[in-house]
């Protein structure tokens, strides 16, 4: 990285410029100085290089703020080598001393730890999520279903300390129980602190002296568990139910997350559902259709209702039955059964019905049409 450039000066920006007239001057001067642009031009490639470290550096407003402070030598990598120090007013000072210049980021903004402090105290639970597959028959009726699935499960022996019983769990002496180091280090910046997850209780903050035999410290074991689930009436594919507290055990005395249940819904070989109506066919034959019928038509479950077929039903004729449809979700409103009615067209008739038929046609204004009886009667029966 260059330390001889103004970094402001090499993107154009002032001193003051925001995070965001620094990334818009980036990408105009990036766009205008890539290698790829500039292929004739041998310097393009340098230049794209400083305007690149430039932006490095005053994107992020730590490495910003370090370059305000003490200028383009702070990020000079030639005077990083241990055998000189830092040249920029500070001569004497061994970088190596503190594992190379990017540790020593580490420990004047705290490291990769900093800002992220391990959990120590009690966690909840994770959630967990399954998918039900229930019969048609179900969804709409509603149903108690008991279902089993492996998780993991506080340990009876040690009751989840992770600790044999009669053996002690002990505060790490080394972080006092929080999980974590703090080191001080003086820098030729002043005295920095730095924070490491603790090596000696691996940021638990505690030490167990024995472990359980059962679960082996760990304080879970895995185990399948039944639960009953209650499917309301009225539930369709892709609804989701929320089992509060049945989901991962808690760590270190933390509450249990919980279950989510999405539920899939097997289609019925004679009803199909739209919303919350149920649609069924109802196949007649053509007197039935010109004359009128009162059918007995079957209702999911298994009951009968007697559905009344008026007078001139017409192929692809739907009839309403009110309230028979499918539960709405938490109310007491029921929505309808719609029946499709089909007409069956004989394939084969005896002489005696081609007779009725033709004396039939004969009294009727069909005579009139040019196209025989079975042909304008097929056309009607589309």
């Amino acid at each position: 990285m260059s330390a001889k450039q103004d970094f402001y000066k090499v993107l154009g920006v002032s001193r003051d410029a925001s995070a965001e007239e620094i990334k818009k001057a980036y990408r105009q001067m990036a766009r205008k100085y890539h290698p790829d642009v500039n292929r004739d031009d041998p310097k393009a490639e340098d230049k794209f290089k400083e305007i690149s470290d430039a932006y490095e550096v005053l994107s992020d407003p730590q490495k910003r703020e370090v370059y305000d402070r003490f200028g383009p030598d702070a990020f000079d990598p030639t005077k990083n080598s241990g055998t000189g120090g830092f040249q920029g007013g500070f001569g004497g000072f061994d970088f190596d001393d503190l594992g190379g210049f990017g540790d020593l980021f580490d420990v004047i903004f705290g490291g990769a730890s900093s800002g992220r402090r391990r959990r120590t105290g009690p966690q909840r639970g994770a959630d967990r999520e399954i998918r039900l597959e229930i019969n048609f028959e179900d969804a709409v009726f509603g149903m108690e279903k008991e279902i089993e699935l492996p998780r993991m499960e506080k340990c009876d022996v040690c009751k989840g300390s992770g600790a044999e019983p009669g053996s002690s769990v002990k505060t790490c002496p080394d972080c006092n129980g929080s999980g974590q180091t703090r080191t001080v280090q003086s820098t030729p910046f002043g005295r920095f602190e730095s924070v490491k997850t603790c090596n000696r209780c691996r940021g638990e903050g505690r030490i167990i002296e024995k472990p359980c035999s059962e679960c082996r410290g760990a304080g879970q074991v895995k185990r399948n568990r039944k639960i009953d689930v209650r499917i309301p009436a009225g539930i369709d594919s892709g609804s989701r139910l929320r089992i509060q507290g049945e989901g991962e055990v808690g760590l270190r005395g933390g509450g249990p997350g919980d279950l989510y249940i999405t539920i899939v819904v097997k289609p019925h070989h004679s009803f199909k559902r739209d919303g919350y109506n149920l649609i069924s066919t109802l196949e007649i034959d053509f007197v039935q259709a010109s004359l009128g019928d009162e059918i007995e038509v079957p209702l999911l479950g298994g009951a009968a209702y007697n559905l009344s077929i008026p007078e001139g039903t017409q192929p692809g004729d739907i009839i309403t039955v009110k309230n028979k449809g499918i539960p709405h979700l938490h109310s007491h409103r029921n929505g309808d059964l719609k029946v499709i009615v089909k007409v069956k067209i004989p394939k084969k008739l005896s002489k005696r019905q081609k007779e009725l038929l033709k004396e039939f046609y004969s009294e009727s204004d069909a005579k009139q049409n040019k196209k025989g009886f079975f042909e304008k009667f097929k056309d009607a029966m589309g």
